[in-house]
């Protein structure tokens, strides 16, 4: 399968089927983690705090997400590039890569921690948290971006790996994580009765402890491409590569934070039932995603190092493998989740109002899933080509300007409980859109940015 012991894949020979698969699983388990120690979180809070300390930790998902996009863009972009000058066989410049992404962390780190600090009261009052839940809200969110670094450095870590064809040793340090947040959860909440603070600080705790260990594993294991967080080795024209594909990804990834806290804004309006039943709908919602999420990472490695070795074709084949899964797996879950969504909603709190408006998220969102996995995977696939540009301006499009304003109409229109079918506006105009563009090949127009580097 082309894999050498130390765990790198060259996905450039052999089956584009198995190395995807192959490549996705780890990501798939890793994933598996992080949602059932975020579950873990959702769970107990809600049975042994209280609804509004449920409401309280959903709200801070988005918020979190948006302050850490810019950097999970950044990740992005290092997969891409590394994975486009492994596959050409050019260590020396996933060398440089590696130094100009961690420097660029260092210095940015602790602004951007500042500024999320700074930003959590307005969030709050645009968001119209529930005041039963603002100050558990505010005490979460304070806490969770004080410790935004351990966030950002393991996604950092996970893309570097990823760009090499490395997604066990990410499984590693997700399962140190997860089984480090799980047991604080219920010491920090159980035991030592902190209530919401126990859980951001688990969170916080686990995550820094994982991307620390992250950092010490690699340069254990790949002393060729060693992390060296203060060498203040910057490549001007690299970081200029690097963002030229993660800024886009990031800011489509903040923006989409921003229409998800638009969208919480109106739910968190209908009180605090209603939101905690949203927050759960959303959870069995981002679980139920996973694979597609994990095939989605996995090509988009699978391109990137197909283009480097000028494999257009192989790069072709894959896509269409992952694809096809992502559809099979997505009719599934809709076939699962529409009618069983009311006992798995129960399992996180018991009170009818909130089962009600958690199986109505599901029952808007999930016809209309096999789309969203779609344009989701293809995105993913041009992202590994290089093409950023079109992927965020096809998101902002779907999922901010036609999907947030779909929700609000269907509010207004037919009430809160068929809100969510808006959701389905934005994602089949973004499926429709990124089909059309894939299959025009003009996604494979920026070519090999390795081979671009070597002709300078």
């Amino acid at each position: 399968m082309a894999q050498s012991k130390s765990g790198l894949r060259n996905m450039t020979v052999g089956s584009p089927a198995g190395h995807i698969f192959y490549f996705a699983l780890p990501l798939l388990a890793g994933s598996f983690l992080q949602q059932l120690y975020n579950m873990v979180d959702s769970f107990v809070v809600g049975k042994y705090v209280g609804d509004s300390a449920l409401a309280a930790v959903g709200v801070g998902f988005p918020v979190i997400f948006m302050f850490t996009s810019l950097f999970m863009g950044l990740s992005n972009g290092g997969t891409v590039v590394i994975a486009q000058f492994y596959g050409a066989g050019r260590m020396d410049r996933v060398r440089d890569a590696v130094d100009t992404i961690y420097t660029s962390f260092v210095c940015a780190a602790v602004p951007v921690t500042l500024a999320a600090l700074l930003a959590v009261k307005p969030m709050l009052w645009l968001l119209r948290v529930d005041e039963s839940a603002y100050h558990e809200a505010w005490v979460y969110l304070m806490v969770v971006c004080a410790g935004l670094m351990g966030t950002i450095g393991y996604n950092l870590n996970a893309g570097i790996l990823g760009g090499l064809g490395n997604s066990r040793s990410t499984l590693l340090f997700l399962s140190i994580a997860a089984v480090m947040n799980i047991f604080l959860d219920f010491a920090l909440v159980l035991w030592a009765d902190m209530g919401v603070l126990g859980v951001a600080l688990g969170t916080i705790i686990s995550q820094a402890f994982s991307w620390l260990f992250g950092i010490f594993f690699i340069n254990r294991r790949y002393p060729q491409i060693r992390i060296r967080p203060f060498c203040r080795r910057f490549d001007r024209e690299l970081f200029r590569q690097i963002m030229g594909i993660g800024l886009p990804a990031g800011i489509q990834m903040s923006l989409v934070a921003v229409g998800s806290m638009v969208i919480m804004s109106k739910v968190n309006s209908y009180g605090e039932a209603y939101t905690a039943g949203y927050n759960v709908g959303y959870r069995l919602d981002q679980l139920a995603f996973l694979p597609v999420q994990s095939l989605s990472n996995a090509v988009t490695a699978f391109v990137g190092q197909n283009i480097g070795a000028k494999r257009l074709d192989r790069a072709r084949r894959g896509v269409r493998v992952t694809v096809g899964s992502a559809v099979v797996w997505s009719l599934a879950m809709t076939a699962l989740l529409i009618p069983c969504g009311p006992f798995f909603i129960s399992i996180f709190s018991q009170t009818p109002a909130v089962i009600d408006a958690g199986a109505a998220y599901l029952r808007g969102i999930m016809p209309f899933y096999a789309l969203f996995a779609v344009f989701f995977t293809l995105n993913n696939a041009m992202r590994g080509a290089g093409e950023s540009v079109f992927p965020m301006v096809n998101t902002i499009l779907s999922l901010i300007l036609l999907r947030v304003p779909s929700v609000y109409l269907m509010a207004a229109y037919f009430g809160p409980m068929y809100m969510y079918y808006g959701f389905g506006v934005g994602w089949a105009v973004g499926f429709a859109a990124t089909v059309a563009y894939y299959l025009s090949g003009r996604w494979l127009r920026h070519g090999s940015l390795a081979e671009e580097k070597q002709q300078e």
